[in-house]
């Protein structure tokens, strides 16, 4: 893409001879982004003749235009930029049509990726999908209408804008009931004819454009409050999941060949996904086997108002593999307890010979969440049920073959599922009450579906759920099948005591 500037104007052009774009913009608003990759960072290859005449166009005018009044450069000019707009793309399309001998009348349509130095909010992103329209029409309005009420969206506003480009031009809103307001949604106009006559079309032929964001729109129809729940490392991966496919086909398919294709893909990459996975195994070292020889001396400070069950689940099943002795104390912050918490990892302790793992667990009332120390010169502290729970999971699988609970050692793709899960975990002890429902909708959603959130068998993460769950720390409502879920809990042999 070719451009240059002067104060706060921009002019684009492709970077290759076969696409050619023209299009004026505002920097000082979308403040375009530059290339980071040294090549190529300038288009050397130009029709010349439709530059000579954008040239012109800018620096004296003309096809009712007064221009610019600049000295234009062609060393602005060939430097590439990551498009704001897919109006690159129009201009491109248009230019390839002006170059037939007879003109006839075409609709464009695209939907392409582009780039803005934009401040990540709850409406704005700095990458997104453009949808864009070219045709040759007397209404934008009614197009508009008729596309956004094809997506269910009726509630439309529109507002007389500037474009350098377009005139005239107009910018489109609709309202999105959640935030209660008007959000731009895209923009539109009629192209100027010192941007279509340069590139050889008619002077009979006028184009109206418009680009659309499809986030944003997105965002109205399934009310959705902020676009990074859409796009970004904020997604929640369970919520594309559990939701259905969005499917719109303009002719009749055939549902049974669409279903063996579909099946056929889903093989191939359940093919690729073991590969990878075979690959990984070879590289990943060979699981340390051999029994530690000297003893693990570990301490715990929990709040009495939130045990973590989850650490008396994990200190019994180290209890098979180590010889453990436990206590429990009471800190100087704490008045009175629970009889039975005095007692809480009773039922962990070996027979007093040759212990290889001590875990001191204190009573305190310095924070909601545990905190776990193995030596406060050489380890750093442990916050938190989850990563605890990890610690000690951790500390299970280095001395037992085949664990009780697998995490890490059944390798990464096992290990990152569980992972995922511990960090959604995390916040029914640190998120607001929003937060832990859309968490505990998520796992009751696959709980509803298999018995443990992972697998077919048990992992770290069920176990702090089902701490979790026990402690009471979700205020409200919780779903059916997540109560079901939690007395089933009762009848397995890990939680069941407990």
């Amino acid at each position: 893409m070719l451009s240059f500037n002067l104060s706060n104007i921009q002019l684009e052009m492709p970077m290759i001879p076969s696409s050619y774009q023209i299009k004026v913009i505002r920097i000082d608003s979308l403040n375009l982004i530059n290339i980071l990759s040294p090549e190529p960072r300038l288009t050397t290859s130009l029709p010349v003749e439709y530059l000579e005449r954008v040239k012109k166009v800018h620096s004296e005018g003309g096809y009712g235009s007064q221009g610019y009044g600049y000295d234009w450069k062609i060393e602005e000019a060939q430097k590439n930029l990551l498009r704001t707009h897919t109006t690159a793309v129009s201009a491109r399309m248009l230019y390839k049509l002006a170059q037939n001998n007879t003109f006839h009348p075409v609709k464009y349509f695209s939907i392409d990726r582009v780039f803005r130095n934009e401040t990540l909010d709850a409406t704005h992103l700095a990458e997104f999908h453009q949808v864009e329209g070219v045709q040759r029409c007397p209404s934008i309005s009614g197009i508009l209408y008729e596309f956004f009420g094809k997506l269910g969206i009726t509630k439309l506003h529109f507002k007389p804008a500037y474009n350098p480009y377009t005139e005239p031009s107009m910018e489109i809103f609709s309202y999105h009931d959640g935030l209660g307001k008007w959000m731009e949604v895209g923009n539109s106009g009629v192209f100027r004819p010192e941007m279509l006559r340069p590139m050889g079309l008619p002077e009979d032929v006028n184009v109206i454009a418009w680009g659309l964001s499809l986030e944003r729109p997105t965002m109205i129809k399934y009310k959705v409050n902020n676009i990074r729940d859409l796009v970004g490392p904020k997604v929640d991966l369970q919520m594309v999941y559990d939701s259905p496919i969005c499917r719109l086909d303009k002719h009749e398919t055939n549902l049974e060949e669409l279903a063996k294709e579909l099946e056929k893909r889903w093989d191939d990459i359940i093919a690729k996904l073991e590969a990878l996975r075979s690959e990984l195994s070879i590289l990943q070292p060979q699981n340390k086997t051999e029994e530690r020889t000297e003893e693990i001396r570990m301490v715990i400070f929990a709040n009495p108002v939130h045990p973590p069950y989850s650490v008396l689940v994990l200190l019994k099943l180290l209890s098979q593999s180590y010889n453990v002795s436990s206590t429990s104390h009471l800190h100087s912050s704490i008045d009175k307890i629970q009889p039975e918490l005095l007692h809480f990892t009773k039922e962990v302790n070996g027979n007093g010979h040759s212990i290889d793992l001590t875990v001191n667990l204190i009573w305190k009332n310095h924070s909601s969440y545990p905190v776990l120390i193995v030596s406060p010169i050489s380890h750093c502290e442990v916050v938190g049920e989850i990563n605890v729970a990890r610690y000690l999971n951790r500390l299970l699988e280095s001395r037992s073959r085949r664990p009780a609970l697998v995490y890490e050692s059944d390798g990464p793709v096992r290990s990152g599922h569980v992972d995922v899960w511990l960090d959604r975990l995390y916040t029914l002890s640190h998120g607001n009450n929003k937060e832990c429902s859309e968490v505990l909708k998520s796992a009751s959603a696959v709980l509803a579906k298999q018995e443990w959130l992972t697998s077919l068998s048990m992992s770290v993460a069920d176990v702090c759920l089902w701490s979790a769950l026990k402690q009471g720390v979700f205020v409200g409502t919780l779903p059916l099948p997540l109560i079901k879920w939690f007395k089933n809990c009762s009848n397995h042999s890990f939680l069941g005591e407990n």
